[in-house]
């Protein structure tokens, strides 16, 4: 058997300058969605949240010959009231899944910011 498995994190950019810094936090309960498409062709859908560290999870095991070739990841909800929006940058990550079994797929955070950024920024 195959296993692979998929981890990022998604945190709220304070400032809004796509860089995570000392005033940024990390989103706990937001809903991250990855799509993989495995070797045979088959379409897999995955659903995810983040924990009190901003890190989701997705852990597959599957035959050898059905494992992951590439997936999309793309965050679908913060329920922070305060950060909410999506940087249009990172709305989404589709990469190659081609490691070997035991292996993980970092993808980079995913950052949403507030309605409007501090005046401290």
């Amino acid at each position: 058997a195959w296993t692979g498995e998929i981890r990022g994190r998604v945190a709220c950019d304070v400032c809004g300058d796509s860089i995570i810094g000392p005033e940024d936090h990390v989103l706990e309960g937001a809903e991250v969605a990855v799509l993989c498409i495995t070797k045979s062709g088959d379409v897999l859908n995955y659903q995810a949240f983040t924990n009190a560290k901003g890190i989701y999870t997705i852990a597959e095991t599957m035959p050898e010959s059905n494992k992951w070739d590439s997936c999309l990841a793309r965050p679908i909800n913060s329920f922070h009231e305060h950060c909410t929006q999506m940087h249009i940058t990172n709305s989404g990550v589709k990469f190659k899944y081609n490691l070997p079994s035991g292996y993980s797929r970092t993808v980079g955070t995913f950052l949403y910011k507030p309605a409007s950024s501090p005046t401290y920024c």
